[in-house]
């Protein structure tokens, strides 16, 4: 299919082919008939495209920020290659759309295949066929046509933008800005019985608001035709929706509204707010958030969450279904607001349109698509060369952030590893991530990468739910299998991959990658010397994690213990060489901020050796987040974030360094993997250490809860 994408090196938009992405739980699959090209927000995105290094630096500072905190903690070349990789991820465009129901994912109940829907967000973009969570989704009424319908995100826009006016009946309403969402906005300031004036710099725009039944002046002459129509007493409320990074709206705003007024800003616009202005009228100013509540919030959009309507009236897809029945009542009219339409293919002529033209020259910008198609769900992107004497011939699950930036640029100069088959959910990052690092072909269908007689290994990069019954698929088929931490989060998930090992003839292994780190293997050398008991102190400064990131969904990513301390009782139990025979936990109260992510572990291991893990999400980023201090037999040995060791010893004192980057033993792991399939094993780590970090993660997550030591029986971590 083809999609539209925005590569950020790039300063026009391209149209790419891509595999046909498949429903996710909670999403529907929708085959677009049209999509409306956003003026607004998709012109500031690929204009910041278009900047030089120093113009993107300027316009982001905060992401510069970024970058020099990296080269802090990683080492420069880390810092510039990460900085480069995500230059080369394509963005896609678009965010309103209207199509038909192809297929529903699992959960989906209110709607079915073949309806006639309106799509928002992140997920309706420009592109044949799209995947869009359930809660962004409305019907399209009887009557109302496709071209109509993919104005409906910018429509919920301009409703939700309304509603925070606090409108009613007879009320007098001025909008600034008369583009797509100020048209809008007049229309529906009429339905809902208002009385609404436009202004705008554009006299074209003003006429236009006019023909459609508004009345509506040029910037110049704003305040004395607003004030003849206020009959001197100003706007009960103004809506701002112009684009400009100009100040004057917000202090036209000022002008034109009553005394104690409500401004309510939809645009993007300046905001140094007129104080004294908005101080004598003591005027309400209010920033609207897109299409209403639920925006921003993964649980609602992503997990289909809704709000209880006694509670919240008003949902950002309730706006979009109040904004589609006014296209069905004909109360508001968005033909005359059409000015061009392109078939997806020309899409680059439409940016240009926007992007170069004077502003009358476009308004409504429309893409269509072609009214029947193939589900195509593989691309290739190489032809596949004759089968080589490679150990490793790859498919990889997943291309995520870690996936491209770690694990693929490793794999690809590896001799021993021939890169066969990618398979992503969406289908755009795996096809870019394909051609990016020399995969054969990218898909959205996994089982291909499964059913394919030529891929030997698997390698998981999916998110963490998904990792047991993937590991487990891929065994079963007779696959060696890498997967990136965690292997399960729960229990059900990695009973069912020791039953796929036990069952199986592949290696596994997971990506418990500090054990293979230069300076961590010299970490362990140095205190297997030691000849008596450890103790060995792990402080991780985590950084803070949003309750509502997807690590910390339970269902998704069952939160950072089981996700990523795991990591840090693997390393804890290769330096000690054992499995640890009791543990306990505490945290810290989390105040609502955080989820389970200030703690303390302490682990007691059969020699006697004590260690304890520093999990802390409560610090500060610009500090190095891991320190290992172990103490015995005499010997101090002090592990700086994987780029200083210091080994003391006899009264001498040994530094030892990495300059340039960090290395965390990503590549090392791997090598030690393809050994592994070449020589038929053993796996690089053992079943029962690997399987064993997995259940301690269970461990600590429940004795956190009880506050109890909990003794951990021989055996207890399993073996396959």
């Amino acid at each position: 299919m083809k999609q539209v994408v925005q590569d950020l090196r790039s300063k026009h938009p391209k149209v790419l082919e891509v595999p046909v992405p498949q429903p996710d739980p909670g999403t529907v699959l929708v085959r677009t008939s049209v999509s409306l090209v956003s003026a607004g927000t998709e012109r500031t995105l690929v204009e910041f495209a278009g900047k030089g290094p120093l113009g993107k630096a300027r316009a982001r500072p905060d992401l510069v920020g970024q970058v020099l905190e990296k080269a802090r903690q990683e080492g420069v070349l880390n810092a510039v290659l990460a900085a480069q990789r995500r230059l080369d991820q394509p963005l896609p465009l678009g965010y309103s759309s209207a199509g038909w129901v192809e297929a529903v994912g699992a959960g989906v109940t209110s709607l079915r295949a073949g309806e006639r829907v309106v799509c928002a967000g992140g997920g309706a973009v420009h592109a044949e066929y799209a995947v869009v969570p359930e809660n962004l989704t409305a019907r399209l009424p009887a009557g109302v046509d496709f071209e109509a319908g993919a104005f409906a995100t910018l429509g919920a826009i301009a409703l939700h933008g309304f509603r925070l006016a606090k409108p009613q009946i007879g009320d007098r309403i001025a909008v600034i800005g008369l583009g797509l969402l100020g048209q809008l906005a007049m229309q529906i300031a009429r339905a809902g019985g208002c009385v609404p004036y436009g202004i705008d710099l554009d006299s074209a725009r003003v006429d236009l608001a006019v023909r459609l039944g508004g009345r509506a002046a040029h910037r110049g002459e704003a305040l004395e035709t607003g004030a003849a129509l206020s009959a001197g007493v100003g706007f009960d409320a103004v809506l701002v929706c112009a684009h400009t990074e100009d100040n004057d709206p917000l202090d036209l705003a000022g002008q034109l509204a009553r005394d104690r007024g409500r401004v309510v800003v939809i645009g993007a616009v300046g905001m140094q707010v007129p104080r004294k202005l908005y101080y004598d009228k003591e005027l309400q100013l209010t920033v609207s958030r897109s299409y209403g509540p639920g925006r921003y919030d993964p649980r609602y959009e992503e997990s289909g969450v809704d709000y209880p309507i006694g509670y919240v009236r008003w949902t950002e897809r309730r706006n979009i279904e109040a904004f589609v029945d006014l296209l069905g009542q004909g109360k508001v009219q968005v033909a005359p607001l059409i000015s061009h339409r392109f078939p997806v293919e020309q899409a680059e002529q439409a940016y240009e349109l926007i992007l170069g033209g004077s502003e009358q020259a476009s308004l409504g910008v429309l893409l269509t698509y072609p009214q029947v198609g193939s589900i195509d769900r593989r691309i290739t992107i190489s032809p596949r060369p004759a089968v080589k004497e490679t150990v490793v011939r790859l498919g990889a699950l997943g291309a995520g952030n870690f996936a491209r930036s770690v694990a693929f640029p490793i794999l690809r100069r590896m001799n021993d590893v021939e890169l066969v088959g990618l398979a992503s959910g969406r289908g755009l990052s795996g096809t870019q991530a394909a051609r990016r690092y020399g995969f054969q072909y990218a898909t959205t269908a996994p089982v291909e990468l499964l059913d394919d007689e030529l891929i030997n290994t698997v390698a998981v990069f999916t998110r963490h739910h998904l990792h047991s019954g993937q590991v487990a698929q891929a065994l079963r088929a007779g696959k060696h299998v890498f997967c990136e931490k965690p292997l399960a989060i729960d229990e059900h998930g990695l009973t069912e991959v020791t039953k796929a090992l036990e069952a199986g003839t592949g290696l596994l292994s997971v990506g418990f990658n500090r054990r293979f780190a230069p300076l961590g293997q010299q970490l362990r050398a140095f205190v297997e010397q030691a000849g008596e008991p450890l103790s060995i102190h792990y402080r991780v400064n985590a950084g803070f994690l949003p309750r509502t990131h997807w690590v910390n969904d339970p269902a998704q990513g069952g939160g950072r213990i089981i996700g990523e301390v795991c990591h840090f009782i693997d390393f804890l139990i290769f330096l000690l060489g054992a499995l640890p025979t009791s543990l306990q936990a505490s945290g810290l109260p989390n105040a609502g901020r955080y989820a389970d992510d200030n703690l303390h572990i302490g682990l007691t291991f059969p020699d006697g050796s004590l260690a304890s893990i520093e999990y802390l999400a409560s610090g500060d980023r610009a500090y190095p987040k891991e320190r290992v201090e172990a103490f015995g037999g005499g010997r101090v040995a002090v592990l700086e974030d994987f780029r200083r060791l210091e080994l003391a010893s006899g009264g001498r004192r040994r530094i030892r360094r990495t300059w340039f980057r960090q290395d965390k033993g990503h590549r090392a792991i791997w090598q030690a993997f393809v050994s592994a399939i070449r020589a038929g094993g053993p796996p690089p780590i053992p079943y029962e250490q690997l399987l064993a970090v997995t259940r301690a993660t269970f461990r600590v997550v429940e004795a956190l809860g009880s506050g109890a030591k909990l003794d951990l029986e021989p055996g207890w971590g399993g073996s396959a």
